[in-house]
């Protein structure tokens, strides 16, 4: 049986036990939506963690949601990027970036020009974003054109070239919590009738597109995808049929033998039993023909719970979230069943080093 706290390999990636630091917006981005010296500080002192999984990066500046998070597409940000790598690297940790476009999640202050984001619909999501007055309602979003999808699936292969180029040991594509492809999987909002639209079939093929692109870029074996088949975050209501739809689509991405199928069960940081969803069909999907490729669960674990589902083979990777906020050496806590110390969640999102790499370790 393993453990936890045992080596295992995601992919090409060798990691040093099997608790991931999930992706953590905290809006801190400097000029230039670059890393700066306190990102740095922030992932150096986490780098115990088998994985870390960065805080979601624009893929291009119209992916951009929120005020103040990090892009990955141009050389300054590259290079921003590549100090957090040698960082985390030093200190014997391993590390991906969370590839991110927000689709309709955004507003038109945060948008190149002013102009609306763009979503596989027109209609506006209900719900907010940060931006420079603080929580606004998200604006009301064009549809893209049929001809436009190559141009996002581009933008992918780029920014994971970027990623690469940076030192990341991989990259995670956010496929989840109702951002772009999100936003195309799920019938609930993709109202299209292009090849993009309707059938199962069309709705996944943006989310294949993207990831045959990204791993034709950098190799399978540092290509990973995090999924949300049933949160309903970001106004993504349930789609009709979350099991096939989510079946299927592992089933597409099962040939490209991906390093890691990270996968949140129920609500992002809510609920677990949200909606009624059989995850250990998905997991056996993606395993067949595959069995190298680590299974990563998410939401909800405590230390209990993290140990169970490893030893018992039902995964193969727990990332834990905001833990990880308040407690830059919770694998250290974990392993030794020491409490967790609390968060401040008004230092959440921006601000300086306050609630960001000030919290103590043991």
């Amino acid at each position: 049986m393993s453990s936890l706290f045992d080596p295992a390999r995601v992919g090409d990636i060798p990691v040093a036990n099997r608790i991931v630091m999930a992706p953590l917006t905290r809006n801190r981005a400097g000029a230039g939506y670059t890393p700066t010296d306190l990102t740095v500080e922030y992932y150096a002192q986490r780098a115990s963690a088998g994985l870390i999984v960065t805080e979601a990066a624009q893929i291009m500046p119209e992916g951009q949601g929120y005020l103040d998070t990090p892009g990955i597409y141009s050389p300054e940000q590259v290079a921003a990027w590549k100090k957090v790598t040698d960082a985390v690297h030093a200190r014997g940790g391993r590390i991906v970036i969370q590839l991110w476009h927000v689709g309709r999640i955004s507003h038109v202050s945060l948008q190149p020009g002013g102009v609306p984001p763009v979503s596989s619909t027109d209609r506006v999501a209900v719900g907010k974003v940060f931006t420079k007055e603080g929580f606004v309602e998200t604006s009301k979003p064009r549809a893209l054109r049929t001809d436009e999808l190559p141009g996002i699936v581009a933008a992918y292969r780029h920014a994971a070239r970027c990623a690469i180029d940076a030192g990341f040991d991989g990259v995670e594509v956010h496929g989840a919590n109702g951002y772009l492809i999100d936003q195309f999987l799920r019938d609930s909002i993709n109202d299209r009738t292009d090849e993009y639209g309707g059938s199962i079939e069309n709705r996944t093929r943006l989310l294949v597109d993207v990831m045959t692109a990204v791993v034709e870029e950098i190799g399978t074996g540092r290509t990973g995808v995090r999924l949300s088949p049933v949160t309903p975050v970001n106004d993504a209501g349930q789609d009709s049929n979350p099991q096939a739809l989510f079946n299927r689509a592992v089933e597409r991405l099962a040939p490209l033998k991906l390093a890691f199928l990270h996968v949140i069960e129920g609500q992002t940081g809510g609920a677990r039993d949200v909606a009624p969803f059989d995850y250990e069909a998905l997991r056996t999907l993606y395993k067949a023909g595959h069995e190298a490729g680590a299974w990563m669960v998410n939401n909800g674990y405590n230390r209990q719970m993290a140990m169970d589902v490893v030893a018992s083979g039902a995964a193969d990777l727990v990332a834990f979230g905001r833990p990880f906020i308040s407690n830059p050496d919770l694998v250290r806590r974990l392993k030794e069943d020491k409490p967790f110390a609390p968060m401040n969640p008004k230092l959440l999102y921006g601000g300086g080093a306050a609630g960001y790499t000030d919290y103590p370790t043991l």
